[in-house]
């Protein structure tokens, strides 16, 4: 082909330039919901079927499923929303990718230039709404600078610390005629060039300061499933050349296998007591690919105060920001990972490995207080046995995980028991009420012959339930396992302990019929009160190839513990059989407010 030829094949309107650009990024499904702003787009979607558009019913469902899509392939979510009213619906989102570092592409319309800044039908500031929750974002003036910045786009989600970007496309720019830029010929963005490779002298000294530790720990977090699989492969390597004790963030379950022996479980304010204990008193601390947040740190003056740490993140904004380490690495999780197994590899004399036995005799002596443990009742179904039966049904099935926020998240990350990652998807910094069921729908589209289930709460369930419609409408037989307990039950959990048991409207009085409203979808709807039949039921919803609502009606006032109460440290959390009224008034001042 000529040229000249060549370049009138590259000559195409904006909405085309975007479909191009979206299938030649590998795209194959994208998340949306049509609107005047973006008619020019979804009117190429009809006249295509290289990219599937799977119609949501709220800009938020869009976002949530997008990030179920990415957490569980590694590849960009995309979503596609409308201006104004679906922009802002997209903000929420967002920031939840922001925070858990999801990479998400968010396409939005916008009025045609020539009205940007007259109030015009369904403008918003979308650029500057949202700055705060993107890692970048562009408007979009010229059609011939549409398909780069796409690319570029793709290339920032992806890299570095993943998380959402936004292209705003005014509805002129849509139907302008312009040139098609191929992703191997547009110009690269010199400013963004993420930090991959680790320092090898700080990794060095890193390798030392671990051959010498007696009560070292390991606690690992997102960013090792963010860097890829080979990074979760590496990370079980280290752990089984040192013998050091793991644990984890919520965001990082999976990375390293629940059945290991040196796993210590999940820590932080649910965290088990073994993995609490050992942050706590250990001497050396190896964080890999997480942030230190509140929920881990509990009381900072107080957090792990005999340790040296290390801190391995590709973020260099996130080292010695929340807590002052010894050492920090920036760089890719798998790529420091791969020099850390090759340098102790090459260690010239191997640590002693006796040298940990004391410290193992410690944390088994922790285990043994069984910090998981609750009181089984006959009568009622206890929440922690409704999803110890969810998981021995599907441990040894194809299954993929999503929750929504509050206790049951909770008690999901407790009791079930991750072997891989990628098969773990909640939202964990923003806490993002609703995002479980429209994350399974994104989870379903990307693993079609999957089991997805949505571990919900009766109150977080109702924030996105029109995505149910969505699901049947796309043949996705996403499973809602709804713990229903009648309560905001963390909400109230915290109003009981922190706030004098004064409920103030945690109780939900106006509770719909979940079995009559999956059949109004045109759902499968279940429920069971009784312990005796639950295992059936869980088999009955297991085996139905369609969208499952299962109302599991729990004890109404169960509390999930361990707990580390606001303002404490580690050492001092609740325990199931040590949350006494003393116990709980002190974790709270003189005057009945929680401690911060």
């Amino acid at each position: 082909m000529s040229t000249d030829n060549q370049a009138a094949g590259n000559r195409m309107t904006g909405a085309e330039i975007v479909l191009k650009a979206l299938k030649d990024n590998g795209v194959e499904h994208i998340f949306g919901y049509p609107g005047g702003a973006v008619l020019p787009i979804y009117d190429e979607i009809f006249q295509q079927d290289d990219v599937k558009h799977i119609l949501v019913r709220h800009e938020q469902g869009a976002g949530h499923a997008a990030e179920g899509y990415a957490r569980s392939t590694g590849k960009v979510g995309v979503m596609l929303v409308t201006s104004g009213p679906g922009a802002t619906n997209a903000v929420t989102p967002l920031q939840d990718a922001l925070m858990d570092s999801i990479p998400l592409v968010c396409l939005t319309g916008q009025v045609p230039t020539p009205l940007i800044g007259s109030d015009a039908f369904q403008e918003c500031d979308t650029v500057g709404i949202t700055r705060p929750c993107t890692k970048h974002n562009w408007l979009v003036k010229d059609v011939n600078q549409l398909a780069a910045i796409i690319h570029e786009a793709f290339r920032i989600a992806q890299s570095g610390r993943p998380g959402p970007v936004v292209v705003d496309i005014p509805k002129d720019v849509q139907f302008a005629t312009g040139t098609y830029t191929p992703p191997a010929d547009y110009a690269i963005q010199k400013s963004y060039q993420p930090k991959i490779q680790g320092d090898l002298n700080q990794i060095h000294a890193a390798i030392e300061l671990m051959a010498t530790a007696r009560r070292p720990v390991i606690y690992s977090g997102g960013g090792v499933i963010n860097s890829g699989p080979e990074a979760s492969k590496l990370l079980r390597e280290l752990v089984e050349l040192t013998g050091f004790p793991i644990t984890s963030t919520l965001m990082g379950l999976g990375a390293y296998p629940a059945s290991g022996k040196n796993w210590l479980k999940m820590l932080g304010m649910h965290g088990s007591y073994e993995a609490n204990m050992a942050m706590h008193d250990c001497d050396v601390m190896v964080c890999i690919g997480a942030r230190f947040d509140d929920r881990i740190t509990g009381r900072l003056n107080a957090f792990s105060p005999n340790s040296k740490k290390i801190h391995i993140d590709i973020d260099p904004s996130s080292i010695n920001k929340n807590v002052r380490v010894d050492i920090g690495i920036r760089g890719d999780v798998g790529h420091v990972l791969e020099d850390m197994v090759r340098l102790w590899r090459a260690l010239p004399k191997k640590p002693e490995k006796g040298r940990l036995d004391d410290w193992w005799t410690d944390i088994a002596r922790w285990r043994a207080r069984n910090s998981f443990a609750y009181t089984k009742s006959n009568d009622v179904i206890m929440p922690q046995y409704a999803l110890e039966r969810l998981f021995a049904h599907t441990k040894d099935r194809d299954t993929y995980i999503t929750t929504e926020v509050g206790q049951h998240q909770m008690w999901a990350a407790q009791f079930f028991e991750f072997e891989q990652p990628n098969r773990w998807m909640t939202s964990g910094g923003l806490g993002t009420m609703g995002y479980g069921l429209p994350a399974a729908l994104g989870v379903q589209i990307a693993h079609p012959d999957s089991l997805v289930i949505d571990i919900a709460g009766d109150a977080s369930i109702q924030m996105c339930i029109q995505e149910m419609s969505a699901a049947i409408q796309h043949d996705a037989p996403i499973k809602i396992f709804i713990m229903n307990n009648q309560y905001m039950g963390m909400v109230r959990q915290w109003q009981q302990l922190l706030h004098g048991n004064r409920l103030s409207n945690s109780y939900t009085e106006a509770m719909p019929d979940f079995v009559k409203l999956a059949e109004a979808y045109g759902a499968v709807g279940l429920r069971c009160e009784k312990p005796d039949q639950l295992d059936d039921t869980i088999l009955e919803m297991i085996e139905v190839r369609k969208p499952v609502i299962f109302d599991c009606r729990v004890a109404n006032l169960a509390n999930c513990f361990p707990m580390i109460p606001s303002g404490k440290a580690h050492n001092e959390m609740l325990l199931p059989d040590e949350a006494t009224d003393e116990a709980v008034a002190n974790a709270i001042d003189a005057k009945g407010r929680a401690l911060v």
